[in-house]
């Protein structure tokens, strides 16, 4: 496998720096640790570094000195058209047509497989989340969290990790049953006795709860009129939970979101994941039992105060159940877990972490991501959502309104810790003010040009046969750069947890490819250059396609 260009930079200063150590009698009693990046502006080269700033001191030397004698030792490579000295000591290296030339090349060879990199070693990562209760159908807030972990599991499984996606049905405690009471006071109240059974004070108002009343009578009748509310009960809660987790399962298929395990919190409380839990904290000193009760010891974790774990009536609380499913998570053999959570629960995040160390698993590997809330905005006003009251906008419907990939872009395009505003009119709009529609575009154009070539008998060169030398124009060189940053952007992306990378790349790259279009012809030039552009923009559409991809968007060869 091919050395990035930044690996051949970074070997090539260290092996100057050892050099420079040398000359002067300098011992190093370690590898130089080098640190380069992506130049920011325009003239400043390809790639820089301040390595001789890090390394004035150990030399006793000004940096621009320790910089001059670090170029002046560099070894000769053909990828490095020529380095300078900038500032106080910055050295900025430029890149040559023939890397240029090798990035197209890459790209055309791995095809689909372009930027993948080995960061997880195939280790197994479970990505846990949308993880909604079965109360109602899912909210853009759920929608968003679907967005975000599904594109975490895409990126990371590029990135050589075993991805295993998990959805936590919340299928037991208080809100199922006030879901199950609300359904019962609706079936009475649609059979004419509203009286019999009041719906509850916190109940669930949203119309769906009437559907679910409606279709209960329809197949039962008024059989449960008769029976005490309690008795009863049991089967209005089951029944409505399975509907909608049955609604919440489509709509995510629908949404191109699947998961590999749907993970039931009843399961939890079957007299042995809790009690293995709670023996595992005693031997390793983070529980004990006191005034009844058995405890955490959270403050060995800098907590204010240590937390119940089972109360005095013998009932766990639902950190029990908590830490008991974390601990199923790592039994099971993840590596790494990561938890996608609404923005509300960042309060819970240090209690969880000290969890997952009191069972001896190190903090990082617990990694959470917090979704922050979804502004829709639909005219420019605001559009009101309030779950219990039922006046909330479902995903189905922006699904339904927007697409399936203006959908995902939009949750996807900023932070998920940052709050989104999601504008429907424009993620509707046929324009280049549509993001998506922007970067689909792109790709849709470059299947143009090749439908065009084909109808002028213009075959598609063989890369091993065309000069890419010849692509020196300043579009086309700037599109090269960003194609070869993909790959870093994979990575970063993997690293950090973070999708709207690829987002913003997509965005960039599209924005590089519409640049070189406008500026320059692709047909109809001088053959040898018509086959160097051909190619560019084959290797455009390769890395679109997989940016496009990793994010679930399509990517149509006709707009």
């Amino acid at each position: 496998m091919k050395k990035d260009i930044a690996a051949v930079i970074r070997e090539m200063l260290e092996e100057s720096i050892g050099k420079v150590a040398c000359e002067r009698g300098v011992s190093l009693q370690e590898k130089p640790q080098v640190d380069i990046e992506r130049a920011r502006r325009d003239g400043q080269g390809d790639w820089a570094t301040n390595v001789a700033m890090q390394w004035a001191k150990t030399f006793r030397e000004k940096p621009v000195v320790i910089a001059k004698e670090i170029v002046s030792r560099l070894p000769e490579n053909p990828l490095i058209d020529k380095v300078e000295v900038a500032g106080p000591g910055f050295i900025n290296f430029f890149l040559s047509g023939s890397w240029m030339s090798g990035i197209i090349g890459q790209i055309l060879e791995k095809k689909e497989n372009y930027g993948r990199v080995d960061m997880g070693r195939g280790r197994k990562v479970q990505v846990e989340f949308v993880s909604a209760n079965p109360t109602g159908p899912l909210h853009v807030g759920h929608g968003r969290g679907a967005a975000v972990g599904d594109i975490c599991a895409r990126i990371l499984a590029f990135a050589g990790w075993n991805v295993e996606r998990e959805y936590y049905i919340n299928d037991a405690g208080l809100q199922m049953e006030i879901l199950g009471r609300s359904t019962q006071a609706r079936y009475f109240e649609v059979c004419g006795c509203p009286e019999k059974a009041p719906f509850p004070e916190d109940g669930y108002k949203g119309d769906y709860i009437y559907g679910l009343a409606r279709d209960i009578l329809t197949a039962e009748g008024e059989r449960f009129l008769d029976k005490p509310l309690e008795e009863t009960l049991l089967f209005f809660t089951g029944y409505a939970g399975e509907v909608i987790l049955d609604g919440i399962k489509k709509d995510l298929s629908d949404f191109d979101v699947a998961f590999d395990v749907w993970f039931s919190e009843k399961s939890l409380y079957d007299g042995v994941r809790v009690p293995k839990m709670i023996e595992t904290l005693k031997k390793n000193g983070f529980a004990f039992d006191a005034e009844g009760a058995t405890w955490f010891k959270a403050t060995a974790f800098s907590d204010d105060k240590d937390r119940v774990l089972i109360r005095s009536n013998g009932v766990p609380t639902y950190f029990a159940s908590d830490i008991a499913y974390h601990k199923d998570k790592y039994d099971r053999g993840f590596a790494m877990v990561i938890d996608v959570w609404g923005a509300d629960h960042h309060g819970y995040i240090p209690r969880m972490k000290a969890a997952v160390q009191a069972l001896g698993r190190n903090e990082a590997d617990l990694q959470i991501l917090l979704i922050q809330f979804v502004n829709l905005l639909r005219g420019g006003q605001q559009v009101s959502m309030s779950t219990r009251s039922g006046e909330f906008v479902t995903l189905r419907e922006v699904i339904d309104e927007v697409g399936v990939s203006a959908t995902r872009y939009f949750f996807a395009m900023r932070r998920s810790d940052s709050h989104l505003d999601f504008d429907l009119d424009l993620a509707k709009s046929a324009s280049t003010d549509n993001p998506v529609f922007y970067v689909q575009y792109a790709h849709a154009r470059i299947h143009s040009i090749f439908r065009e070539a084909a109808s002028r008998g213009v075959a598609v060169p063989d890369p091993s046969r065309a000069d890419l030398s010849l692509l020196r124009e300043p579009e086309e060189t700037a599109l090269i750069k960003r194609l070869s940053a993909f790959t870093e952007e994979v990575e970063k992306a993997a690293g950090d947890l973070a999708p709207h990378r690829i987002v913003y790349y997509a965005y960039d790259l599209a924005g590089d490819f519409h640049s070189f279009y406008n500026s320059h012809r692709v047909l109809g030039v001088e053959p040898g250059i018509e086959s160097a552009r051909l190619l560019l923009s084959e290797a455009s559409r390769i890395v679109l396609a997989n940016a496009l991809s990793l994010l679930g968007i399509s990517a149509p060869e006709q707009m």
